[in-house]
């Protein structure tokens, strides 16, 4: 069951939002008229386009059509939830979360985290620190001996932990931590009246959330048999190791972001970086996450893969495919040759060798991985391994990459197209129109979703817009005057009295009705506001003028199809009283 706000409570938080102040914190703005205007942040352009309206407490862009009050920005801006974009919001109004209505134990959780975050944050300020001084030295010549600068050791904030049981745990009591918290937030081991850190003698990689929070570390062994190689951070009430990724604040900084690539390591991230690749990530420890997959999906397009390529990389990177695809995130595979993971390939053949990798798709990267299991200069090698690739591309739903896809397997295993695609298991028609179970998802969701306009529908939009503003007479406007259906319940919202930013930022609200309520919430100018009720008589007036004379071409369509002259008679009668109506309106408007 989604989590829904009290109305009350988010109104209020609203209201005490001043939404051009928000959008100024990433959006330079310039005032022109009643509204603010700058370059839209979620597409490119060289004019500005985006505007934010204070009086109705939103933006909206006239080029990209994105729309919403603050709280959806902060959602766009920082790809975060719903809940965590509004406890952003409400830190900034001092606004307590609604949750303490329900959960008297919130306060001293929220407290808990504020000082483990705190705890995490002083800790990577002294393994940093340490790093410089001579009890780092093994640690920084470590990560000299990798390659790194220091300007990226700096950057990614890298640190040392010290060879002695208890440097941090002492540093962070002296700076009134308690023995308890270090150890909940992971950085300290208590065994009876003993405590001593958890990382000793390593390379440390702070892990720092989206939001710049510390959350926990990596510590890369600095001793040859030392074990584990890499010891992480256990979950703590701050850190999930299922729920985030190395590096995701650095990438929430890039915009248009085209991919981002998914690396096995810490190091691998740092050091493919400092080389010049943008929108490196890694995973805490483990396998990739669904959890991952969908925080991963919010920041770029596209999901490149990009393991070590040895066998354990290569399973890994299936395994990575079926969770993205599970997740809905595009995705492609880099695949490096020689078994050398990022860092290595970097080194030894440069970046520009790395670009010119062409990234596979899924579906060509599991071919090539099944192209290994067979033999194919026997025909059973080959018959096998066309039979698996066909069931594979059962899932390929663009005709044209089946094609390709049945055009190289062709090639390797010397079978036909169509007898290829009759193992798929599609039709071999020659020429005809796909059909519907052929076209992507993403084809059929841009139908779906290409509004059909009906006649008059700016009119309709001007009219929602005054009706927006707050200032036309109770009951001018009903929802039965709007003949577009969106607009009809949009209206019926505003007639029962909810704002425009509540109706923008609904999270019931489908995309496509938050988009035409933006329109028609942003149409107005000053002028049209000042008179409103004079220009909503007006629309009101046409939009009678529009049903009346499609009433009346129904009533002639109706009347073609009438045998009894006594019945088109009655027809023609209704027609001449709607002409005279319909003259009437005519001459009031001339």
């Amino acid at each position: 069951m989604a989590i829904r706000l009290p109305s009350a409570w988010k109104d209020e938080l609203l209201a005490r939002t001043d939404i051009v102040s928000v959008v100024s914190g990433y959006v330079t703005l310039k005032k022109d008229g009643r509204r603010y205007w700058g370059l839209c942040p979620f597409h490119n352009e060289k004019t500005p386009s985006f505007s934010v309206n204070p009086d109705m407490n939103m933006y909206y862009c006239f080029g990209c059509k994105a729309t919403g009050d603050a709280i959806r920005f902060v959602m766009e801006m920082e790809r975060a939830p719903f809940m965590d974009a509004v406890k952003i919001l409400a830190d900034r109004a001092h606004m307590t979360m609604p949750e303490l209505q329900e959960d008297p134990d919130y306060e001293r959780r929220r407290s808990q985290r504020e000082r483990l975050f705190a705890a995490n944050r002083d800790a990577a300020r002294f393994y940093h620190d340490t790093l410089w001084k001579p009890e780092g030295k093994a640690a920084l010549d470590y990560l000299h001996g990798r390659g790194l600068t220091d300007g990226v050791i700096r950057r990614f904030g890298l640190g040392a932990s010290t060879n002695q049981w208890d440097d941090l745990t002492r540093h962070l009591t002296e700076k009134g931590y308690t023995r308890e918290e270090l150890n909940l937030a992971g950085l300290t081991v208590i065994k009876g009246e003993s405590a001593y850190d958890m990382f000793r003698s390593r390379a440390m990689f702070p892990i720092i959330d989206q939001y710049n929070h510390v959350l926990g570390f990596g510590g890369r062994a600095l001793q040859k048999d030392a074990k584990p190689k890499y010891l992480n951070t256990a979950d703590t009430p701050v850190f999930n190791k299922r729920k985030g990724v190395y590096a995701i604040n650095l990438i929430r900084k890039s915009r248009d972001l085209k991919r981002v690539i998914l690396v096995e390591g810490y190091m691998d991230v740092v050091a493919i970086s400092q080389a010049g690749v943008t929108g490196a990530v890694a995973t805490l420890g483990t396998a990739l996450t669904n959890e991952q997959a969908r925080l991963l999906g919010r920041y770029a397009p596209e999901v490149y893969l990009c393991y070590d390529g040895d066998e354990a990389g290569q399973h890994a990177i299936e395994r990575g495919l079926d969770i993205l695809e599970a997740e809905g995130v595009p995705c492609r595979v880099i695949y490096l040759p020689d078994g050398l993971d990022p860092d290595e390939f970097i080194r030894q053949r440069g970046l520009a060798a790395f670009e010119a990798i062409q990234p596979m798709r899924p579906p060509a990267y599991r071919m090539q991985r099944l192209k290994l299991q067979y033999n194919l200069s026997t025909q059973d090698g080959r018959t096998e391994y066309a039979k698996q690739c066909a069931a594979l591309l059962r899932k390929v739903r663009d005709p044209v990459d089946l094609e390709n896809y049945l055009e190289a397997l062709s090639v390797q295993t010397g079978f036909s197209r169509d007898v290829l695609l009759a193992q798929v298991g599609a039709q071999a028609a020659g020429n005809e129109t796909p059909n519907a179970a052929l076209l992507s998802q993403r084809e059929k969701n841009v139908r779906e979703r290409t509004p059909r306009r009906p006649d008059g529908y700016k009119t309709e939009q001007t009219l929602l817009s005054l009706l927006a503003t707050g200032k036309l007479p109770e009951g001018m406007v009903k929802e039965t005057d709007f003949y577009s259906e969106t607009l009809r319940l949009i209206a019926g919202r505003l007639i029962a009295g909810e704002t425009p930013d509540a109706i923008v930022s609904d999270e019931e609200l489908t995309d496509d009705a938050r988009q035409e309520a933006g329109e028609a919430f942003s149409l107005l100018t000053g002028t049209e506001a000042d008179n409103a009720a004079e220009v909503a008589s007006d629309c009101l007036r046409k939009m009678q003028i529009r049903n009346l004379e499609q009433e009346m071409e129904n009533l002639k369509e109706s009347m073609r199809t009438l045998e009894s002259d006594e019945q088109k008679m009655q027809m023609l009668t209704e027609i001449q009283g709607l002409s005279k109506e319909l003259e009437q309106l005519k001459q009031q408007g001339r």
